[in-house]
């Protein structure tokens, strides 16, 4: 992870770049080379400077060398020794020696060398690292190193000391500096890696912990790691407890691994189809630490649980102890077990309060009650006092007539005691069930997708046809029936509402046969109208069988037990997104080809039920009465109306079979894949045997 540049950081005081002796970077402004390192012996004497070093004994270089050595242990330039910035590399020093030292004490001295380095590569991104911009991970890892090179300075001190009481050697500060040698160059390798890359947040707490895995062979050096990557991963772990304890993602660096996307609304559940809140309000980013990327999921999840119940004003919090404090991690691995027990307790609290207080199953069961007519009393009444506007074409409709008819028909039936009852809306879609279906979001799913351009859209649509209800649903129960769960419910009311037309069509048209069987009509093709008509309700009233008793109601109870034994909300939500596309499967509504032939016979039922009855009124009224005069010409208008009948009837009785018997080898290829197809396809060529 690299520095966000878009995120706003405090400024950084002047004073940390004009004044270089109160942050360490003093030895940037001084020569980068000594007196002596680049002048010749002789030319040091006639310019008059101090003697070369080359000039004294051994034992007086060593003095000299000790103490430009101590003074580089802190990144001080000395009189024999250097610091020489290499070009185009700001970060990268390195420290020289006069060329006329004993070369046995340069030797010695060059030994110490890669500690000095390493102190000032670690001062100087401990200063660079500690403004506001570069996050809080760095800020924490810059002063654990401040810590450490505190040590190191009071190390330097004590050798000083030694020193100046004539107890130290060469060859002694050799030895005192070799326990630190192996640690501070460790340091340095990460400093320089996280330097070059930019690193900040996880991306440096990856790095800290790789190195020490990588030292696993210098006990001390991976103990100093370690230490280091858990002194930097407090400010992190800090973000990360806020996050799983209260929800609340406290990030003013961009440095977590989980992402708010406050565009994204929790309205656009209930008015937008595609709504991408509940996924995609917080979402995983790039650069998940090492140690959490096995949980980062369950973290994520429990926040985002705990979100939902502060925005429903249920303010809780997950209780907190100090064996549950997250500000460290470690090898017994307790961080996850934290994280865990956080989750279980989210996730409870949530479901809990869902179920009770927002009676989910309650708002499920209302739903089936209305757009899955369990029971439709309210329905039938609805039909009865609406079938005028119902009729209408699409323009002409009135929906508040609608609505004003609906809630008549629901608080004089049965559905009055449904506490539920006034969230129920109507409304009036614009196109067809088919042209619907063809538009469904997610219908590239399916194996079968309805193709557009063969969608024949009725010349004239009309109530019957379009008409559906809308249920209003609120925060929080709108995280599992949101807009695209309910326009499923919609496809299925509409799919079952037309078939319900069907029926009492074909039911009208039954009683009229059945009120001229005490006349006299033999010599007619009314017998043979009354065969086609019960075949006609044997279809309808097996297919509706077929969707309420065979798809709907036995998903239902699977679905019921399922959510009484779900753990977390989002199993919910899986468990009644299940349950919503096997009933469009089930329903056949995913199945193009069987949708069309049904459609083109429910069709044919409304026109056979709506001409059979003008039908049979004109021929009962053309019978005559028992004359023993009886003219010509009326025997030939009847015999004429007969004959007009008769070709009618076989007409339509034609086109059902044939309508019928093409949907067997649909039923038959798709019941292998689909077994619940079986008792459809069983019901349906029965009824073209019994013709």
């Amino acid at each position: 992870m690299e520095i966000n540049s878009s995120i706003s950081c405090p400024s950084t005081p002047r004073w940390n770049s004009e004044r270089p002796f109160l942050t360490g970077r003093f030895h940037q402004e001084t020569k980068t080379t000594s007196r002596f390192a680049a002048a010749d012996i002789k030319d040091s004497h006639t310019l008059g400077f101090q003697d070369a070093i080359g000039c004294y004994n051994a034992a007086v270089q060593e003095l000299m060398v000790i103490d430009d050595l101590l003074s580089a242990m802190v990144g001080i330039q000395g009189r024999y020794i250097s610091i020489k910035r290499v070009r185009a590399r700001e970060d990268d020093f390195t420290f020289q020696v006069d060329a006329s030292m004993d070369l046995a004490l340069q030797e010695l001295a060059k030994r110490v060398f890669p500690l000095c380095e390493s102190f000032m590569l670690i001062n100087q991104f401990v200063e660079s690292r500690s403004q506001f911009k570069n996050g809080l991970v760095n800020h924490a890892f810059a002063a654990a190193l401040r810590a450490l090179l505190l040590d190191y300075q009071a190390m330097v001190a004590q050798l000083e000391h030694q020193f100046r009481l004539g107890r130290l050697s060469l060859q002694g500060l050799w030895y005192y500096c070799q326990p630190m040698m192996g640690s501070m160059q460790a340091l340095s390798t990460v400093i320089q890696k996280a330097s070059a890359n930019n690193f900040v947040g996880s991306a440096v707490l990856n790095l800290v912990q790789s190195q020490a895995k990588a030292m696993a062979g210098d006990t001390a050096v991976r103990s100093l790691l370690e230490k280091m990557a858990e002194c930097a991963s407090n400010a992190y772990l800090g973000i990360l407890e806020r996050w799983v304890y209260e929800g609340v993602i406290d990030d003013p660096y961009g440095e977590f691994f989980i992402a708010e996307n406050k565009s994204l609304q929790k309205e656009s559940l209930t008015q937008d189809y595609d709504a991408k809140y509940w996924r995609q309000r917080y979402s995983l980013k790039d650069g998940i630490p090492s140690f959490l990327a096995n949980i980062a999921g369950t973290i994520l999840i429990t926040g985002k649980y705990l979100n939902v119940m502060r925005e429903c004003g249920h303010h809780v919090q997950v209780p907190v102890s100090e064996n549950s404090k997250l500000m460290s991690f470690g090898s017994n691995h307790r961080y996850i077990e934290c994280i865990k027990s956080a989750y279980d307790f989210a996730s409870s609290e949530l479901l809990n309060l869902i179920k009770e207080k927002y009676d989910l199953m309650g708002k499920l069961r209302s739903i089936k009650h209305y757009l899955l007519l369990d029971q439709g009393d309210f329905l039938v009444h609805f039909m009865d006092i609406a079938r005028d506007e119902l009729m209408k074409k699409l323009d002409d409709i009135s929906v508040e007539k609608l609505q004003s008819l609906l809630d008549l028909a629901l608080r004089t039936t049965a559905a009055a005691a449904d506490p539920c009852h006034e969230d129920l809306t109507c409304c009036v879609e614009t196109s067809s069930l088919l042209r619907r279906l063809g538009t469904l979001k997610d219908r590239e799913k399916s194996r079968n997708v309805l193709d557009d351009n063969d969608l024949e859209e009725p010349l004239s649509l009309t109530g019957l046809e379009t008409f559906s209800l809308n249920y209003k649903v609120r925060w929080p129960l709108s995280i599992v029936i949101s807009k695209k769960a309910l326009t499923k419910y919609q496809l299925i009311f509409r799919s079952l509402f037309h078939c319900k037309h069907v029926e009492r069509q074909l039911c009208g048209a039954w009683q009229v046969h059945q009120g001229v069987r005490a006349l006299n009509m033999r010599g007619s093709a009314i017998g043979r109208s009354s065969l086609l008509c019960r075949s006609m309700l044997k279809f309808i009233n097996s297919l509706l069988h077929y969707l309420t008793f065979e798809v709907l109601e036995p998903n239902w109870h699977v679905m019921h037990n399922r959510l009484q034994t779900a753990k977390s909300i989002d199993e919910v939500i899986q468990h009644h997104d299940f349950f919503l596309d096997k009933c469009l499967r089930g329903c056949l509504l995913l199945l193009p080809e069987f949708l069309k032939k049904v459609e083109r016979l429910k069709s044919l039922c409304l026109q056979y039920a709506s001409a059979t009855q003008w039908l049979i009124s004109s021929l009962v009224s053309e019978k005559p009465k028992q004359s023993k005069s009886r003219s010509r010409c009326q025997a030939l208008s009847i015999n004429s109306s007969n004959t007009n009948f008769t070709d009618a009837i076989l007409k339509f009785e034609r086109e059902f079979n044939a309508e019928l018997q093409s949907l067997a080898p649909i039923l038959s290829s798709s019941s292998q894949a689909e077994p619940y197809l079986t008792h459809l396809a069983q019901w349906i060529l029965g009824i073209g045997n019994d013709q």
